[in-house]
């Protein structure tokens, strides 16, 4: 177990987790000053019991897979998803796709909340409203903490991280009652992206009994290789418009 592993597991959860959590917290809050912080607390706190849960199970049952097939097979999804976020990032780094606006979500949300008020089970939507934000991105969080953190027994490090994430949220959303827009979002996800499919390239070689040269620092080099092709990706396709042609 070197340092080289245990920051980038760090890392990666926390900062994985701090963009789901603010998703949660945008809606969250919303809920809450429009229905009341009773349905909104209390949607988040039933889904934060479920997750608990779903990581209480999920432990005991990853432990009686072969470590080089759950290696392989955590790998492969962590490339996936990794690739998925990076591919968003470089979207919305181009100009392919709007970037996500948190004032504009927290807006949305409070509007259709607010249409809601007249509705005698209001106060219920609301706390369902929550309960889905909290649980959605929640299960986020808890795939990534599980599989950067399980191949090589770190669940520990990579929980320590996505707590990090939730208490710092917390903590900014006591103080502010604000949406979080001023958090780079999709800087986040780029990071994010990059080390995911750091992550899943080396595991599946773990998996498949590849004999990485460094050992664990080849998770910074490879994370700098999934960088510099994203770069160059946003590099390329910066300035062309969706349907192919270059914009004047």
């Amino acid at each position: 177990m070197g340092v080289t592993s245990i920051g980038t597991t760090v890392s990666a959860s926390f900062l994985a987790s701090l963009v789901e959590v603010v998703e949660a917290y945008t809606i969250v809050l919303a809920v809450g000053l429009t229905r009341g912080w009773r349905p909104a607390l209390s949607g988040a706190a039933i889904a934060l019991v479920c997750l608990a849960v779903l990581v209480a199970l999920l432990g005991p049952l990853l432990l009686l897979v072969p470590l080089a097939v759950l290696q392989f097979v955590v790998g492969t999804l962590l490339v996936l998803f990794g690739l998925r976020w990076l591919r968003k990032a470089i979207l919305r780094a181009t100009g392919f796709i709007a970037l996500h606006d948190e004032d504009k979500a927290f807006a949305r949300e409070t509007d259709a909340l607010a249409r809601q008020a007249a509705d005698k089970r209001a106060d219920w939507i609301g706390g369902m409203t929550a309960f889905k934000a909290v649980m959605l991105e929640g299960l986020e969080v808890v795939f990534i903490v599980v599989a950067v953190g399980t191949a090589h027994g770190l669940t520990l490090y990579a929980s320590a991280g996505a707590l990090a994430a939730c208490i710092l949220v917390g903590l900014v959303g006591v103080i502010i009652h604000k949406p979080l827009s001023r958090v780079p979002e999709n800087t986040l996800k780029f990071a994010v992206g990059v080390l995911l499919s750091a992550f899943g390239v080396f595991w599946c070689g773990e998996g498949i009994g590849v004999d990485w040269p460094g050992q664990d620092l080849a998770l910074l080099y490879l994370a700098v290789f999934f960088l510099l092709v994203a770069l160059g990706t946003v590099r390329m396709v910066s300035g062309r418009s969706p349907d192919g042609e270059v914009a004047r």
